[in-house]
């Protein structure tokens, strides 16, 4: 075999990724909160830029207004400027009246709002609804049910069997244990989510849980017949539990904020877009070295160099901001569109959506769809929702022709599984049929799947006597 030194000459095409590409794909993927820290830091790098407040930007300081050269059109008709950065100006527009970050700011879901959220997408009888909201009114800061149901039922005016159908089904909500009338029964519920609770365990905590804590393994051992090691297993597993499942939700008076990105308003029988962005401070170019690029002829060419690489990065962060606004508004209003029937009637009407129907419906990529998605929340009359939400797998129904959100599918299961026989429990295939019965099609294998996102056990262990 002959080897040799050799040059060719070859064309290749591929895609490269320059830094200010990286900086946009960076800037698209920020939250609110994340982009307005990233710009104060480009900020503190470059000395080029500087922040305008809101005052300024709304012309209330008009005697600074009246002074503020226009550098966009300064740029634009700088002869000695590479044409290159001349096309990357952004276009001058009307700045919109900026208002005060306070009007869209939404509290976080306390721990009732949390779980009537899921009741509403677990349930669609209206009286097994009311029960079910009754009984989550009647939880306390840390999750435990303070109302016996005896009590529910006199209220409720319902049978003994509803309210415990419906407390069934609350206590496999999130957060696990939640619901529980006891200390022994919210850890046994966790248990049970875990798929872990057995006779010895049910022992253990209803029996021995202050021998446990006082450290009595042996006499704890030799009363359940079982060894030392088991118990010592089975007491670091208990220890793992949440004794206060309700703890970590916000609670009446507490300030818990988040800011969402964008907001959904309704305005007579349209809905709005708008993009939160008061918290993200408005750029400006410095008018010192404004004026130095008026006299470059009078400068050290080092300094115009290092005035014009500050500038062309300027430049590109305030276009990147200036593109996330304007992707995430094409993206928030393109799923506006395809939910409209979720912002007018509810989670019941969510359909299924992929990123790929939206980035075609924008004339984007499928990658961009999903990073203006990242790290969003959306403020719709329904709820703060995390802008990933709407993106849902879906089946089609046959009696509407539409594509049914995976979550509606999920809210039928759970509806079946509460009000199926505890003696005689259905079987995946048999949650298939039920389903299908409804006109939607999904496979066995499906329901498994969805059951076992929803913590449903399989039948042989849902399965209890009359």
């Amino acid at each position: 075999m002959h080897l040799e030194y050799g040059i060719n000459l070859e064309q290749t095409q591929k895609l490269a990724l320059t830094p200010e590409l990286r900086q946009a794909i960076a800037i698209l993927q920020l939250g609110t909160a994340e982009l307005a820290q990233y710009v104060e830091n480009e900020v503190l790098e470059n000395p080029l830029l500087e922040t305008q407040d809101n005052e300024t930007a709304d012309g209330v300081n008009s005697k600074e207004d009246n002074a503020r050269i226009d550098w966009i059109t300064y740029l634009a008709e700088d002869d000695q400027l590479d044409p290159a950065w001349r096309d990357q100006l952004p276009v001058d527009r009307e700045q919109p009246e900026r208002s005060s970050w306070d009007s869209y700011v939404s509290e976080v879901p306390d721990l009732s709002e949390h779980l009537t959220l899921q009741l509403h997408l677990a349930l669609s009888d209206l009286h097994l609804i009311q029960i079910g909201e009754f009984l989550i009114g009647n939880l306390d800061e840390q999750g435990y049910l303070q109302m016996n149901l005896e009590e529910t039922c006199q209220i409720c005016r319902c049978s003994l069997d509803d309210a415990e159908v419906v407390l069934r089904l609350i206590q496999s909500f999130d957060p696990p244990g939640v619901g529980g009338r006891s200390l022994s029964e919210c850890l046994l519920i966790q248990l049970e989510q875990r798929g872990l609770r057995d006779t010895v365990m049910e022992q253990l905590i209803g029996r021995h849980l202050d021998d446990l804590a006082g450290g009595k393994l042996s006499q704890i051992a030799k009363d359940l017949g079982i060894t030392d090691q088991d118990v010592q297993s089975r007491a670091a597993l208990i220890r793992s539990l949440d004794p206060k499942p309700g703890r970590n939700f916000s609670r009446p008076g507490e300030t818990r904020y988040i800011v969402p990105d964008v907001v959904i308003e309704r305005i007579d029988d349209e809905y709005v877009v708008l993009v939160n962005d008061a918290l993200v401070p408005r750029l400006v170019i410095n008018k010192t070295y404004r004026n130095l690029l008026k006299k470059r002829d009078a400068c050290d060419p080092d300094t115009i160099q290092f005035i014009e690489a500050k500038l062309k990065s300027a430049l590109w962060l305030i276009r990147g901001v200036e593109q996330r606004r304007t992707t995430l508004y094409r993206v928030v209003s393109l799923i506006t569109q395809f939910q409209r029937e979720f912002l007018d009637q509810g989670v019941s009407r969510l359909k299924g959506l992929t990123l790929r129907q939206v980035a075609e419906a924008a004339g984007i990529h499928e990658s961009t769809v999903s990073r203006a998605a990242a790290n969003k929340y959306v403020q719709t009359p329904r709820g703060v929702f995390n802008l990933k939400y709407f993106f849902r797998r879906g089946v089609e129904c046959d009696f509407t022709g539409e594509i049914v959100a995976s979550e509606v599918v999920k809210r039928i299961l759970k509806e079946l599984v509460v009000v199926e026989d505890p003696a005689h429990p259905y079987s995946d295939q048999e949650l298939c049929k039920l389903i299908e019965d409804r006109g939607l099609h999904i496979a066995r294998r499906t329901v498994a799947k969805y059951r076992q996102e929803l913590d449903i056990l399989p039948a042989r262990r849902r399965q209890r006597p009359c």
